[in-house]
């Protein structure tokens, strides 16, 4: 999964949120990886990978690119469409 938001405050948010609402459903994350600089978090639940991209830094890497051949699912929240 690939997600972006619009401050670093919201990468770290995100990511906080994601963490602490899969811990209460009994998942705990098996690698955590950019927490510090809020740019780039990668949570690793084994069977599920999360990204949460700072906007430019998602779109600086391009991550979608390398798994060109997949099929892309969009969900859409109240505001904005997620990608």
């Amino acid at each position: 999964m690939i997600c972006s938001a619009d401050s670093e405050t919201q990468v770290k948010a995100v990511a906080e949120h994601i963490v602490e609402t899969l811990a209460g459903e009994g998942e705990k994350a098996w690698h955590v990886e950019g927490q510090e600089g809020r740019r780039w978090v990668l949570l690793d639940y084994v069977d599920v990978v999360i990204h949460v991209f700072y906007t430019e830094t998602r779109e600086f890497y391009a991550l979608e690119s390398l798994w060109g051949d997949a099929p892309v699912v969009r969900v859409k929240d109240d505001a904005r469409e997620i990608a």
